[in-house]
């Protein structure tokens, strides 16, 4: 075999270990790879827990935990019996609380303990929105409720605006006779109000 032949051979030879090479590294490595990566995704973001869905039972998980994982605390004041009076009686009290009207939004927002984390004064009913009662604005209909909305506190010993939350469901309920329902339209208990202050 001369020396052409070897060197030829050689060639190919090289060829050939390169695409056994090319293909172990397309079907053994990259595959190894993408799992690898995928294991190292799902460790650094979890699948969420039963802890972090929400409960089929309601009332069943401990009072901390539903508050760390509520985005959102809600209380809808529904009145006994709207009427124009009742839209009075709703203008006033805001005054009293110093709440000031939102007018993009459409709500009204009181400061509370924690003005960077007001409280929300909304329309019980769709599509949410409340007229400018301040400035003598009326719907076609009376205000037949309004919901409180607010952020619960990243840590919960800073509570302050919760407690101010349940203090202003509770006075509404009773200036306006009206029942409070918490956020699954159930009658709202202590314990619903224990929960969202944190207790």
């Amino acid at each position: 075999m001369d020396r052409t032949t070897t060197i030829i051979l050689l060639a190919f030879a090289s060829l050939v270990l390169g695409a056994m090479a090319t293909a172990i590294f397309i079907y053994v490595i990259v595959p190894w790879r993408r799992r690898r990566r995928a294991a190292k995704e799902k460790a650094a973001n979890p699948a969420p827990t039963q802890a972090n869905s929400p409960p089929e039972q309601p009332e069943t998980s401990t009072p901390a935990k539903r508050t760390n994982n509520v985005k959102q605390h809600s209380l809808f004041i529904i009145f006994d019996q709207p009427s124009e009076r009742s839209d009075e009686r709703l203008a006033e009290w805001l005054r009293e609380k110093e709440a000031h009207y939102e007018p993009l939004k459409k709500v009204f927002l009181i400061n509370g303990q924690q003005p960077a984390n007001p409280i929300t004064i909304a329309n019980a009913f769709l599509p949410g929105e409340l007229p400018d009662l301040f400035r003598d604005e009326r719907g076609s209909e009376a205000i037949k409720g309004i919901s409180l909305i607010v952020k619960p506190p990243l840590r919960k010993r800073r509570n302050q605006q919760m407690i101010v939350f349940v203090e202003l469901a509770k006075e509404a309920a009773t200036l306006f006779n009206a029942n409070v329902l918490n956020t699954d339209h159930q009658a709202a208990t202590e314990e619903t109000y224990a929960q969202i202050i944190g207790e």
